[in-house]
């Protein structure tokens, strides 16, 4: 058959099929149609029948033989009429079929996404001993702009799941052999709910320390941020450029 345009490489094809409300008749509607009984292959209580002797049909006229009745089910395949199309049928693509690249952030959803990442870009200092919230003020990028990285250096993604939160905070002293502890807190909704410390057998004057969890985060009010404390014994607590702060999701 002639074609105008270009051809596409594969077609797939689908037979139409008609299902019946029935009653006491033998006069049925056919929704396309045909030219004799042999263009539909009629089933009745789920039992093909014979064309022609069973039924015979023209145009959109279907008769039966017998009349059925309401409690029968009964459905018509259009042997003449081949659908055709472009798209392949549910679940016949596989990885070998897809180009590299060709899936994009929007078919894959239930993954990675909402994400981001940030870092620290000023030293900064902080009250000794107190537990502070670090400004990681530097995004490195942020998917569905849920990181406030100017007001509140928070998360708040905008889907429902469970999130791996990750971060490095470097911290310390202005001074040589000055730190006696550190910790990094992970905070949720304002609250901690992990952290890591370290207390160094010889004090130092830098250390980083890391801190991450997966948690479930409810896609509109749940928040997390980094909290920090450094406990001198001289000098002035600090944090250090550098650091990060970031999440991902990683599943519902």
């Amino acid at each position: 058959m002639p074609f105008i345009g270009n051809q596409p490489a594969l077609t797939y094809t689908s037979f139409a099929k008609q299902d019946f409300t029935t009653s006491a008749t033998t006069n049925y509607v056919l929704d396309q149609a045909v030219t004799n009984a042999n263009e539909i292959a009629l089933f009745i209580n789920f039992v093909r029948q014979e064309p022609t002797t069973a039924y015979t049909a023209s145009g959109t006229s279907l008769t039966l033989t017998s009349a059925t009745s309401a409690s029968d089910d009964m459905y018509a395949i259009f042997l003449g009429k081949a659908v055709q199309t472009v798209n392949p049928p549910s679940g016949s693509v596989g990885t070998s079929q897809l180009v590299d690249g060709a899936v994009t952030k929007a078919k894959t959803t239930d993954l990675l996404y909402p994400a981001f990442e940030a870092t620290i870009g000023s030293q900064t200092n902080i009250t000794d001993n107190a537990i502070t919230k670090v400004a990681f003020d530097t995004e490195q990028f942020d998917t569905d702009s849920c990181y406030d990285a100017t007001t509140n250096y928070r998360f708040t993604p905008t889907v429902a799941g469970k999130y791996f939160i990750y971060s490095t905070v470097n911290g310390g002293s202005d001074t040589n052999n000055d730190i006696n502890d550190l910790r990094c807190y992970l905070y949720k909704n304002g609250s901690s709910v992990t952290f890591n410390d370290n207390s160094p057998n010889t004090n130092f004057r830098r250390m980083g320390l890391n801190v991450y969890a997966s948690l479930d985060m409810n896609g509109s009010s749940d928040y997390v941020e980094i909290y920090f404390q450094s406990n001198t014994s001289s000098g002035t607590a600090r944090y250090e450029v550098g650091g990060r702060f970031g999440a991902y999701r990683i599943g519902a």
